[in-house]
């Protein structure tokens, strides 16, 4: 029996292979996840057109609804609170010539309800197009 210490000039060995297993795991994820670029064989020039002036740009109706329960409708004040105010208010607004899109700016204080009667009207005049307008918040 060798009962001698060893000497430690043994330098320590690093294993590659877990480090080329990784490697080839995400050569094989790039390679699947690459999409490829498809080359057409004939060479074509599309006919040109001003598409811009065709495009009908939907309508925006702004809906504004203050804390206190107050609205206005394109920037008009609206005469009561009620949802009859507001379908009248919103069908006048509407061009039934172009997709009107409806955008509600709620204050943030502004009760549920008051938001929920801006819905209900718009879906009374048939305008279906409701979105909501926000703000960032100043942290980001």
């Amino acid at each position: 029996m060798n009962f001698r210490p060893r000497s430690r000039s043994d330098e320590p060995e690093i294993n590659l292979i877990p480090f080329i297993d990784v490697l080839l795991v995400v050569l094989i994820f790039l390679m699947l996840s690459t999409t490829y670029s498809k080359f057409t064989e004939l060479q074509l020039r599309l006919p040109v057109a001003d598409a811009e002036q065709l495009r009908d740009h939907p309508r925006e109706i702004i809906v504004s609804v203050a804390a206190d329960g107050r609205y206005a409708v394109a920037r008009s004040a609206v005469a009561g609170q009620g949802v009859e105010a507001l379908v009248q208010a919103l069908a006048a607004a509407a061009d039934p010539q172009r997709d009107n899109v409806v955008i509600i700016s709620a204050d943030a204080q502004a009760a549920h309800q008051s938001v929920v009667s801006v819905m209900e009207a718009a879906r009374r005049v048939g305008l279906m197009q409701i979105t909501f307008a926000t703000q960032h918040s100043p942290g980001r």
